[in-house]
């Protein structure tokens, strides 16, 4: 499994890209800093879902920094 795709590899304050809801079809990505965890599972297939500090809300594809 993928380390974007579990909950415990992803804490606020953490760089990373997300895919925003309505840019699923195109996978453009979004670069913010975690601001919250929205997902409750341990993992999730497409990604754990996060607020960016932002506002922003997606799911995390890649891992910036650790």
């Amino acid at each position: 499994m993928e380390p974007h795709m579990i909950r415990a590899n992803i804490k606020p304050g953490m760089a990373v890209e997300v895919v925003k809801k309505e840019d699923q079809r195109t996978g453009k990505r979004t670069q913010g800093v975690v601001q919250r965890l929205l997902t409750n599972s341990p993992n999730h297939p497409r990604g754990i879902k996060v607020k960016l500090t932002d506002g922003t809300v997606g799911r995390v594809q890649n891992i910036l920094e650790s």
